[in-house]
This record gives C-alpha cells, structure tokens and sequence, in this order.
C-alpha cells in the first residue's frame, strides 16, 4: 500500500501566495518524513481554486529541498501547452530530482476560460491532449523524433536532456469525463489516475471499467497501480474532523462551481461571498461531499473507509490534506495523526 501528498494549492481570499508556497514546502517535506511515497500538485489557470499554473516549476523548488519523496503531476494539462517545451521540461525535472517525477496528464477542469485564455478551443482539447502525450513519449525515447499532427508536430526533434528514469518517468492518465479519453488511457498502457472531483461510487466504477479494458488490450494494469485522490482529514473525535472541515470543503465546492459558470475571464478579483449570495443553484452539500468524496473522520473511522476501498482493489491512495484553505497547523496534525493512528494499522 502507497500513500501520496496531494495538493491543489489552494488560494482564498487573505491567504498570500508566498505564504502558500512556505506551508506547502514544509507539507511535502513532513510528508516525506512520515514516510510519504510521492507529493503529487495540480495545474490550473486564472482562479483561486489553484495558484498551481507553473506545477512544474513549484516541482522543481520541492525537488531541491527534499531527497526520496517521489513528486507528481495531478494533472499536466497538456492541451494547453506545446508539447515539445513540456518534454524538456519533465525530463529536465527528472534529472534534477534524481529520477524522481511522476508525470501525470488530463485535459483539465473542464471550465472554459481556463482554453479561453490560452485562445484554444475547447473542442479540440481531446485531439491535443492525445496528440500531446504521443508527442511527449516520443520524445522521451526515441532519437530524431518525427511527428505530424493537426495540432502538433516535431521534425527529427532530439530532447536534451533526456530523462534519468528509462525508458521514461512514469506516466498516468486522468480519464474523469468522457469514453473517449478512457480508450485512450486504455491504448497507452499506462495506468489511470483518479481525481478527488469525482465521487467515490463512480470512481471505483471507472477503474473497474478501465483495468477490464487494460486486460482486453493486453495490458493488465493492475488496479493496485491506480492513484485514488480524495480529500482527507483525521482528528480525535468525528466532531472535530467535521467542524475543521465544514467550512473549507464548502470553499472547494462553491468555487468549483462558480468557475463553471464562468466562460471568459474568471473569480480572483471578485468575491466569493458576492457569488455565494447571487446565485441561482445550491451546490452538493458538505454532507454529501464529505461522504462521497472524502475520508474524514477518527482515525478508527478513515481506517473502515480506506480498507473498505482495499476490498475493491485500491491500494494507492492520494491525500489531499490541504483544501479550502485549511490552517498550516491543522493540516500538519491531521498529517500527524494519520501517520501516528491510521498508516500503521493498514500495512
């Protein structure tokens, strides 16, 4: 069984961006002290939700101020980027961490202004996103690369540097939405990566659906390889966990969906308390979150729900410890209680 760090690094109104970079440094280093196999960051653009646009260069500065802790991207959205410039990138990262980047790749949030201000159109994120990952192995194995595409393309390209880890770093793909991204994710080989955005009864559905589609194809992707992202916080008693949480889950979920009704521009100057008392629609309620896409609780509590996931085949477990702005402190105690009370009662 691997346990992850995962972080969207999250920005409320308040907070300082430097003062987010700080807390997530010593998160991920206390991580890899209780014995954390990887610390895995999101990309995202032009919102709150995430001051993580720049994931690889954040993995960079982790990379230079830890030693053993594998670092990850949850997710790389390719799409948006050129393809060649994300190779060198990863396989530069990989060299300076010392063979240890894990690169994980999806089409993003789904939210128009995040394509919209990069001036692409979100109906071709699918056609990028697989010409971009074809374009990314190539490069990474093999010499005067070629490539031609309706969006991309490489001619006798050869990467420098290459990466340390052979044949290349790990990949993952996230396949949340749509058929065509899971075939996809089928066809590479490589295993899924779950994200906290889906609830947990459809997310076991879909690793089920892809490790029997891994097997058709030849593949057999175990489902033990799958990293299966949720929010996590442990505390002594379940009133703690729910009173710590309440607010801060609630923060992810109406900005998640006030950037889904946002099609250009996007929420950093306005507020959410504006937002939250315009709206025309409730989002899901923190019960129904904390239920499905969570494992919060006592330690005897997060300990019946993980091994629960262990009946259905999941063995890698992603924890997002710091949402919503969650204090510096709390994050570290609940990382320390489930160090403490929770990883020694599963191994």
């Amino acid at each position: 069984m691997k346990f992850a760090f995962f972080t969207h690094l999250p920005w409320p109104e308040g907070r300082e961006t430097t003062e987010l970079i700080a807390e997530t440094t010593e998160q991920v280093q206390y991580a890899e002290e209780l014995g954390f196999h990887s610390a895995w960051l999101a990309e995202h653009h032009f919102t709150r939700y995430s001051i993580g646009s720049s994931s690889l260069i954040i993995a960079t500065h982790l990379a230079a101020r830890t030693n053993k802790i594998r670092l990850g991207t949850a997710v790389l959205v390719s799409p948006l980027h050129n393809p060649l410039r994300l190779a060198e990138d990863t396989a530069t990262l990989d060299l300076v961490s010392g063979g240890r980047l894990d690169v994980g790749f999806g089409r993003g949030s789904g939210s128009g202004y995040e394509y919209n201000g990069y001036n692409i159109d979100p109906g071709e994120s699918q056609e990028r996103f697989q010409e971009s990952i074809k374009i990314i192995e190539g490069l990474w194995t093999t010499p005067d690369f070629t490539f031609n595409g309706n969006h991309f393309q490489a001619s006798h390209a050869n990467l420098v540097p290459m990466p340390v880890q052979q044949p290349h770093p790990p990949i993952y793909i996230a396949a949340t939405r749509t058929p065509a991204t899971l075939e996809f994710a089928v066809s590479t080989g490589h295993p899924l990566c779950v994200a906290v955005v889906q609830d947990t009864a459809e997310a076991l559905d879909l690793c089920q659906r892809f490790v029997e589609k891994s097997a058709d194809a030849g593949f057999n992707v175990p489902k033990s390889q799958i990293p299966f992202f949720r929010y996590f916080y442990v505390a002594e008693t379940e009133e703690q966990a729910r009173e710590d949480t309440r607010d801060k889950l609630n923060w992810v979920i109406d900005i998640m969906q006030w950037r889904n009704n946002i099609s250009e521009g996007s929420e950093v100057y306005q507020r959410i308390s504006d937002w939250r008392s315009s709206r025309q629609q409730l989002p899901l309620s923190y019960d129904y979150l904390s239920e499905n896409r969570a494992i919060i609780g006592t330690p005897e509590q997060c300990v019946a729900k993980i091994n629960t996931l262990r009946e259905q085949g999941i063995d890698y477990f992603g924890c997002n410890f710091d949402f919503g702005g969650m204090a510096h402190e709390k994050v570290i105690r609940s990382m320390k209680l489930f160090s403490d009370e929770v990883m020694p009662r599963l191994s």
